[in-house]
């Protein structure tokens, strides 16, 4: 008898496991992930630039297991998103996998505890406070789903919902900060927190960005519904602008040393690249805000912030 049920569930694990990997494909595209490496990396390195001034940084085996904690986590929220946006994918994106029955919600939640176990344990390997940290991500991706299936007003007012559900981006950056903190890549002192608000600038340019649209579209979240189109461009310039002057003002650029000094002077050069999004969008007559650019500034930022942190030495 035993040996039926095990051949019975062979076949159903490859097919749910199938069936995971293309929801993967299709929800978690290679460019995800390289956000989630340079948001470590970049992350990491400025924090101990900062934290740590007279101390070379370079990426450790430590660095590499948050890199992959961090990956496997952003398809955890994935995930989360998918089930608790379920209702609202049903009207305007018909075509995600669950929706469609590509995949399933069991499948999912399965999926979900194999991701949850396995970032926790090997967050252990790193640290206790890892461990606790990114069980903390973790359960507030699940708390976020009960409020939105609780709250009707997180659901629909997108700047609520932002409040709400942006906090868990933060708990990722503590996280890293915090586990590096750990193991030694990163001092504990309290201007690192600081880093917080230029990682938080550079993802909520992107953020506004894409969801901006000159036409209004009653049911849909976007922020140019509760802003207008020309408030939620303004809002995502400066975002950028934060990024880059909290950046220059916490790195102090002008202290460092080598090729340092140049590199630290770049983030400021690349606020042409969401100007040129912002002036595009408000120059033609495309509905959508061009997102691109806001790509492209949060990648050009995270690879000038490794390559300083890579570089840096203080005078």
């Amino acid at each position: 008898m035993t040996g039926v049920v095990e051949t019975a569930f062979r076949p159903a694990f490859f097919v749910s496991a199938g069936r995971i990997g293309r929801f993967t494909k299709v929800m978690y595209k290679p460019h995800y992930l390289l956000y989630g490496v340079l948001w470590v990396l970049a992350l990491e390195g400025t924090a101990a630039l900062v934290s740590r001034p007279d101390t070379p940084w370079h990426p450790t085996g430590a660095t590499v297991g948050r890199i992959a904690i961090v990956a496997v986590v952003l398809l955890y929220l994935r995930m989360v998103d998918e089930q608790k946006d379920l209702e609202y994918d049903r009207v305007h994106n018909p075509e995600r996998p669950l929706v469609t029955g590509a995949v399933s919600a069991a499948e999912l939640r399965m999926a979900m505890g194999a991701i949850a176990f396995g970032s926790i344990a090997a967050s252990l390997l790193l640290s206790i406070g890892s461990a606790l940290m990114i069980a903390g991500v973790l359960g507030y991706g699940l708390l976020l789903w009960g409020l939105e299936r609780l709250s009707e007003a997180v659901r629909t007012n997108i700047l609520l919902n932002l409040v709400v559900t942006y906090p868990v981006q933060l708990l990722v950056t503590a996280y890293v900060v915090l586990s590096a903190i750990d193991t030694g890549e990163v001092g504990g002192r309290w201007r690192t927190a600081l880093v917080a608000v230029v990682f938080a600038g550079a993802f909520l340019q992107f953020e506004f960005a894409r969801k901006t649209s000159r036409i209004n579209r009653p049911g849909e979240l976007l922020y140019s519904n509760a802003l207008g189109p020309n408030g939620s461009a303004a809002a995502s310039m400066l975002f950028a602008v934060v990024a880059v002057v909290c950046e220059v003002a916490v790195v102090q650029p002008w202290t460092l040393g080598g090729a340092a000094v140049v590199i630290g002077w770049i983030p400021l050069a690349l606020l042409l690249i969401p100007a040129v999004g912002a002036w595009r969008f408000r120059r033609s007559d495309d509905a959508e805000y061009p997102v691109v650019p806001a790509v492209l500034f949060i990648l050009s930022l995270y690879l000038v912030l490794i390559g300083q942190a890579v570089v840096a030495t203080r005078r």
